[in-house]
């Protein structure tokens, strides 16, 4: 069996328990999955700041996993891919962004895909990731204006909005696909998919498929481990 643990770099245990929900719905049945939360972040992150304060209680949340030694991967559930340089430091198990995984995947399916995120304050993040995988040629990101925490409080408004926005990225980008930029929008990517007659990749059932074939084909990255404080916590349990 397998087992990934998926972090949720906020400290709003709703979106924890709909990532690991949702994690469990694109495994396979025999992959088991460790939904957990990070304590000490912030609600939501919206930009570099969120990402940098959430940072320290993410990482926190590997090492305490590494303690145990039962995970055989982990996901970063925030699309922005927060702290996933350091965290890759911290083990010899792959550790895969959400962000990363969906633009990877969007990026083999189309030449073009448009990345659909929440608040403008996240686009400078998401550019900087594309750059830094080599992608930046090929996606292009919108914001869609929803708070990360807007999603939960109203998603049918929600669901209008970011179609609007994948209907700008069609006609204006002319994109192929289209990548949801927050782990807080994977329930609504086969609708949208639907709807707008459109390949539309979420994060985190990328990210789970990608744990899965990189476990199978037994790859470990080196690492280099650094104590942390502990401020995280996995009381949400297995999903």
């Amino acid at each position: 069996m397998t087992r990934i643990g998926i972090i949720n770099p906020n400290s709003t245990s709703s979106m924890t328990t709909a990532i690991g929900a949702a994690a469990l719905r694109a495994a396979h049945k025999t992959t088991e999955i460790i939904a957990m939360q990070n304590d000490r972040g912030p609600a939501s992150i919206e930009g570099a700041v969120d990402g940098a304060r959430a940072v320290p209680g993410l990482l926190d949340c590997i090492e305490r996993a590494e303690r145990g030694g039962a995970m055989d991967a982990y996901i970063i559930a925030c699309f922005d891919d927060t702290g996933l340089d350091a965290a890759r430091m911290l083990t010899r198990k792959p550790v895969i962004g959400i962000g990363e995984a969906a633009a990877r995947i969007a990026a083999m399916i189309s030449r073009r895909f448009t990345i659909i995120t929440t608040l403008p304050v996240s686009i400078p993040v998401l550019e900087d990731n594309l750059v830094r995988y080599g992608l930046a040629s090929v996606g292009t990101v919108r914001a869609s204006g929803i708070p990360v925490l807007g999603l939960e409080a109203d998603p049918s408004a929600a669901l209008s909005t970011i179609g609007e926005g994948i209907r700008d990225a069609l006609r204006v980008d002319r994109s192929g696909a289209i990548v949801l930029g927050c782990a807080g929008m994977a329930d609504m990517a086969q609708q949208l998919s639907d709807l707008h007659s459109v390949p539309v990749v979420e994060g985190v059932s990328a990210a789970v498929r990608l744990a899965e074939l990189l476990t199978s084909l037994e790859l470990q990255p080196r690492a280099t481990r650094t104590a942390l404080p502990r401020h995280c916590s996995d009381d949400v349990g297995p999903r």
